[in-house]
């Protein structure tokens, strides 16, 4: 992931179905130092293979979740990113 300005390098951590598809529980990426977090989230599906369940993740930028894929998300080198799907129980 690359962009025209500064960039960051993260690391992004897979749970679940979203670790199965990406084949990794963890990667590392660099992401511009600003980003919107719905070009982030379609970065990371392209990059890692998630469009199956794309319209279900969840994003977490250093354990806080993402909760409008609207906001600017603000990285600094050696943030952590969660990609985390919906879990069911039973």
């Amino acid at each position: 992931m690359s962009s025209d300005g500064p960039v960051v390098n993260v690391h992004v951590l897979f749970f679940a179905k979203s670790r199965e598809l990406a084949q990794t529980n963890r990667s590392t990426v660099d992401v511009p130092t600003q980003i919107v977090a719905s070009d982030l989230l379609e970065q990371l599906v392209s990059r890692f293979g998630l469009a199956a369940i794309r319209d279900n993740l969840i994003l977490a930028h250093n354990e806080t979740y993402i909760e409008d894929l609207s906001d600017k998300i603000l990285f600094k080198e050696g943030d952590e990113l969660a990609v985390i799907p919906p879990l069911s129980g039973g």
